[in-house]
């Protein structure tokens, strides 16, 4: 059996169930009106439609919801809502989710409906406000609803109570790719097969939101991908340009770690409209120096979070003994604390918040792993705070400034309760499969990309190779942060591995012996291409 077959294998793959995995077929996604309140929501925006009445779209400023606001409004427009507007709420100003001060400016502006995308399950008393003054609200999101069934007109989401639809792991931007489809079914404008020039987004969406890569998912992306690479937007077409993404070979990791950041960067440490102004252009060059703006504004992203991290890496030391970490700051940015806590996780090995204390209240942000859910965490703190929402993996918070003390020790007796066990071991890799060094070749590499789109769910694959001699070790960098191996086997197979900021455990020994973790991918450089790994995890204790 070959290396490939042995991977596939581990992944539950057999020859049964490979073709449909290897080879998605777009038919096979899920009907939309299974969805709960599908078919009330498509009723009231074709009503909306026969009156033109005044529409909002209200997104969220991250890029799940930015990619729902675009994909709603082109297709909103595409059939032919005249009388449409665009709201992304200000991070620093209403923050997360609808806003009593933005529905009622809207009530005063004539606005009749309001759709959601990507927030609004858990905005009870903005609904509430909304019925009030007669403003029908249709929410669609992908969020956990923490038990409640807002008074919304209707309600869209996956995760609502008595949802019935077979996949709850959409994202934001898949639940309104689903709501278009269900609109096709009762408005023309967009053609049944049209919607397939929307799948950039939905991609784009859908991987930086870090949700599952399975089943629908999986599916959108994969042919997301592919619309992603000729897609017909001016300003996906400059971000790419100014991020160094070549069209033609775009992969998950490409939106995840160069498109996404970049777009993130706007609502982050300004406003989000920035990133929404780029993707709803359709000049190539006002989108151009947008992209470049967007770019500027990732750099000072970058300054802004590397000192933030440095301040809370001295505070997370004083709570050395806490299973999960709860750091704050006065003068700590909440639009990149996310990402600090994304780093600090990945640090300590700990479930983490990181919260910017603004006053008499503080925002932050949760990022967790393995069996401990942070949105739990928060409902079980429901009393200590003042609105929370998320999933499992990655929440938001509001609560008083005052009770910061009393949350974290909540948050670590709720922890210990679970019992939980060796949770860091969670976060080591796990091997697809062990392997000589002369079965990772280009062929190999090139089976592997049809395991493609990569992500939660559908991780990339890891190789391990053991009992390998440390032939050569070479650090790199201006801190000496990177390190490149030469590893041999007992064959004398020799084979390069290299680790950018690279942990402790990989500056080995000249003639230790170790056990590596990696991926194999290609190192092109000067015309050369060399067969390479990419250590995730090394042990010298063989």
């Amino acid at each position: 059996m070959t290396l490939f077959e042995r991977i596939l294998d581990a992944r539950g793959l057999d020859a049964k169930s490979r073709a449909s995995f290897l080879n998605p077929k777009y038919e096979s996604v899920n009907d939309p009106f299974l969805l709960p309140d599908m078919e009330k929501a498509v009723n009231r925006l074709v009503l909306a439609h026969k009156n033109q009445e005044k529409v909002v779209i209200y997104g969220d400023y991250d890029i799940d919801g930015l990619t729902s606001t675009t994909l709603l409004f082109n297709s909103l427009k595409s059939f032919g809502f005249n009388n449409l507007e665009i709201f992304i709420p200000n991070r620093f100003e209403e923050g997360y989710g609808l806003s009593v001060g933005a529905i009622e400016k809207f009530a005063k502006n004539g606005v009749s409906l309001v759709v959601t995308v990507d927030c609004g399950s858990t905005s009870e008393k903005e609904i509430i406000q909304a019925n009030k003054l007669g403003l029908n609200i249709i929410v669609t999101d992908h969020h956990d609803c923490l038990g409640l069934q807002v008074p919304a007109f209707a309600v869209v989401n996956p995760k609502s109570l008595g949802n019935k639809y077979p996949f709850v792991d959409l994202a934001g931007v898949g639940v309104a790719f689903k709501f278009v489809q269900a609109l096709q079914t009762k408005l023309s404008g967009l053609p049944k097969g049209h919607e397939k020039w929307l799948l950039d987004l939905v991609a784009l969406g859908t991987v930086c939101d870090v949700v599952k890569l399975t089943e629908e998912n999986r599916t959108l992306v994969y042919f997301g991908l592919r619309v992603l690479a000729k897609t017909k937007r001016p300003g996906l077409r400059a971000l790419m340009a100014v991020s160094g993404v070549d069209a033609e070979n775009i992969d998950t990791r490409a939106l995840g770690y160069r498109l996404g950041p970049r777009l993130n960067a706007a609502g982050r440490l300004e406003t989000a409209k920035n990133a929404m102004d780029l993707l709803i252009s359709d000049d190539p060059l006002v989108a151009l120096k947008k992209a470049e703006y967007l770019d500027d504004l990732n750099r000072a992203r970058r300054t802004t979070q590397d000192k933030i991290f440095k301040q809370a890496q001295k505070q997370a030391e004083l709570f050395a003994n806490d299973p999960v970490l709860v750091v704050s700051g006065k003068d700590w940015n909440h639009g990149v604390v996310g990402i600090v806590a994304s780093k600090l996780l990945e640090k300590y090995k700990k479930p983490t918040f990181v919260l910017q204390e603004i006053g008499d209240e503080s925002q932050g942000s949760a990022r967790s792993f393995g069996d401990f859910s942070v949105i739990d965490a928060v409902r079980e703190s429901k009393r200590l705070i003042t609105k929370g929402g998320g999933h499992k993996m990655a929440a938001g918070i509001t609560l008083p400034t005052k009770n910061i003390t009393k949350f974290r020790k909540r948050v670590n007796d709720f922890y210990k309760s679970l019992n939980l066990k060796d949770q860091h071991l969670l976060l080591l890799p796990n091997a697809d499969a062990t392997a000589e060094l002369s079965e990772i070749t280009e062929e190999l590499i090139g089976q592997l990309s049809s395991l493609e789109p990569f992500g939660i769910g559908n991780s990339q694959p890891v190789i391990q190779c053991d009992n390998l001699e440390v032939l050569k070790v070479k650090k790199m960098g201006v801190d000496s942060q990177h390190v490149k191996l030469d590893l041999a086997d007992k064959n004398g197979f020799v084979m390069q591995f290299i680790s950018f900021n690279a942990p402790d455990s990989c500056f080995v020994n000249l003639g230790s012996f170790v056990s590596v973790w990696f991926s194999p991918n290609i190192n092109e450089w000067r015309g050369r291409r060399l067969v390479e790994g990419q250590i995730l995890h090394i042990d010298t204790k063989v």
